[in-house]
């Protein structure tokens, strides 16, 4: 074959292959539970992300404690880099050893901020695989669910963080006290059945389908990367926090344009604490939160509601990453169950 020929060839052949969609994804295996918890077991509290201090995370100690396990404290508490729970380096190592002590049944990260794309890389999950337990945390911990979302089918638990407990138990408001015992409640195994009030822009129907999501800025943020996260026959979910409505936007046309509202079984919206917009009236963006939503998804069939309990507010509950669950939307209420 001459060399004109060859590269015709190449050529053809080249155009002959399938193009990939941003929404099409290899299969993926089932999902794994780490061993829920029993009386005497440890979980340890660590600082990934932002600094917190012994003080700060002493009232989750407390209460872990009076819930009948064991707490053990990582070397990242008390430390300080500028913003961080210590170096790079420092919360790398704290949180890998974490990871590979087979004595710890899980991990609490005392809170989110922002750092963990910092190390997520770096981590190895080996042992992790072997002996899988449950990570749990929100906001910037997006970046760790997401990461075992991609690439180990490995459950977690996306809910309030150290910096969430009340100082004072007897005082708490009553959703606080709710919110708190629904890590107790996850970490023992309970199976997970939340309500949301009736919205007029949900999408009425039910959907079953692996539940995935979290912080929709963090998961803008690792589009393309190896935490980039799955969402093919998943039940989503998405909460944000200090972003204006135009922000909001952009961060659901790139779920949109990268295929991650194609092939959802369901669409859960949590909280958004917005940004006023600044400026003369008529540069305010002229969108809801549901018009935002409903924009992008108005050729699909699926159900969605807007209004739940997750998010960077009060009612925060705990939820089962990488576990199957059952969505039903209806004109009465909106309803997720563990399955």
């Amino acid at each position: 074959m001459n060399r004109k020929d060859f590269l015709s060839s190449v050529s053809m052949a080249g155009l002959a292959l399938p193009l990939g969609h941003p929404g099409m994804e290899e299969p993926e295996t089932a999902p794994m539970l780490p061993p829920y918890l029993k009386p005497g077991d440890t979980i340890a509290i660590t600082s990934p992300a932002g600094y917190s201090s012994f003080k700060e995370i002493e009232p989750s100690v407390q209460q872990i404690k009076s819930w009948g396990f064991d707490v053990k404290i990582g070397a990242t508490i008390g430390k300080r880099h500028f913003t961080f729970g210590g170096t790079d380096e420092e919360r790398l190592n704290d949180f890998q050893q974490l990871l590979d002590d087979r004595s710890v049944k899980a991990i609490l990260c005392a809170r989110g901020g922002y750092g963990f794309v910092r190390i997520i890389d770096q981590l190895n999950f080996t042992r992790f695989k072997l002996h899988p337990k449950w990570l749990i945390g929100f906001s910037d911990i997006t970046v760790l669910h997401s990461h075992l979302n991609r690439n180990l089918g490995i459950a977690s638990i996306h809910s309030k963080m150290c910096n969430s407990f009340p100082e004072d138990w007897s005082k708490a408001e009553p959703i606080q006290v709710e919110t708190i015992l629904s890590i107790r409640d996850a970490l023992q195994g309970v199976k997970m059945k939340y309500t949301a009030p009736f919205n007029t822009s949900n999408h009425n129907g039910t959907a079953e389908g692996i539940l995935a999501g979290g912080n929709l800025k963090t998961i803008e943020s690792l589009a393309g990367s190896k935490s980039d996260l799955r969402t093919t026959g998943k039940i989503l979910f998405v909460e944000d926090t200090g972003e204006y409505l135009y922000s909001i936007d952009r961060m659901f046309w790139n779920l949109k344009r990268s295929g991650k509202l194609d092939h959802l079984a369901g669409l859960i919206v949590g909280g958004f604490k917005l940004k006023k917009d600044e400026g003369e009236n008529d540069t305010v963006f002229g969108k809801t939160i549901e018009e935002i939503v409903l924009e992008k998804v108005k050729e699909f069939k699926y159900p969605v509601c807007f209004d739940f309990p997750v998010g960077h507010q009060k009612n925060n509950y705990a939820l089962k990453c990488g576990v199957k669950h059952k969505l039903q939307i209806s004109n009465e209420k909106t309803l997720l169950t563990e399955l």
